[in-house]
């Protein structure tokens, strides 16, 4: 009953490139006609399976920590061809934190790909951005071998997540390293992930997370025109973590100015940094079905 909780979690309101959008009209439509609700889930799943653990790097280089911490999880559908591949980065602030597949994005007639990367202290930056980078290279490599469309890859991720997926996917060197190209990605859909320099690379440098750094371990420095497309959702300005809504907003604006016209903007209104979660999976499972 996917659309009678899209309802609950959303309304009143979003704000969609700062426009407030009303949805309770048509969705009171949907309640009452169950057969198009029947329709639009039908019972019949795919055959999904699960390949835990999957190292993502060169095991004859990888020391301890590599072989714990760079390893994916592939949830995929084994039936199905050429289906579309989420990468899904979890959050915690680039020190914490450890893969899954979100139960919002199982069973949707795609592929998702749960990363793992090292942490600080362990590591610093860029280390954890490269771990991303060549965890979405291991996929563009092998996604076909297992019936997936390589140019159907979306990299998603909240908060500390985010940041790695806008990271990877707007400054090209990352991939690169790994023969693997940035602008092959279907769609970039951060949840409200850091546009300007991550607090804990702040940290890692003696900076308080309330100083604004921008360098090029900010993905706003990275803004180019023909970028993958780039969905950005946040939570309430108001309720955020800092000036997350802010930070977005300004990649956003930036992104249109130098002629992006694929970078849309989501304003979950009543949701903190934690909660806009929820409801933002389902923005990422309707693009990924309509792109």
């Amino acid at each position: 009953m996917d659309l009678l909780i899209y309802q609950q979690l959303i309304i009143p309101r979003i704000r969609i490139n700062g426009l407030c959008v009303f949805r309770n009209i048509f969705i009171l439509l949907l309640v009452s006609l169950p057969p198009l609700l029947a329709m639009a889930n039908p019972t019949k799943k795919d055959n999904y399976q699960l390949i835990a653990n999957v190292l993502y790097r060169d095991s004859a280089t990888a020391d301890s920590y590599v072989l714990e911490r760079c390893r994916l999880d592939l949830y995929y559908p084994v039936d199905a061809k050429d289906f579309k591949t989420v990468v899904w980065f979890h959050g915690g602030g680039l020190r914490a934190g450890n893969k899954f597949v979100p139960e919002q994005l199982q069973e949707r007639g795609f592929a998702v790909v749960a990363v793992n990367y090292r942490l600080f202290p362990e590591v610093k930056s860029p280390t954890y951005i490269d771990d991303a980078a060549a965890a979405v290279a291991w996929v563009f490599h092998n996604i076909t071998k297992y019936g997936g469309d390589k140019s159907k890859i979306f990299v998603s991720g909240h908060s500390a997540g985010g940041y790695l997926a806008s990271m990877i996917g707007l400054d090209r060197s990352y991939l690169r390293r790994y023969d693997a190209q940035a602008d092959s990605i279907a769609a970039l859909i951060p949840f409200s992930g850091h546009a300007i320099t991550h607090f804990t690379v702040r940290a890692e440098r003696g900076i308080e997370g309330t100083e604004v750094v921008v360098d090029g371990l900010a993905p706003i420095s990275h803004i180019r025109k023909d970028a993958p497309p780039l969905v950005l959702i946040t939570g309430d300005r108001e309720m955020e973590m800092l000036g997350r809504y802010e930070e977005n907003a300004y990649l956003y604006r930036m992104m249109r100015v130098i002629g992006h016209e694929q970078t849309t903007l989501y304003e979950l209104e009543g949701f903190n940094h934690g909660e806009m979660a929820n409801p933002a999976f389902y923005i990422l499972r309707d693009y990924v079905k309509e792109h």
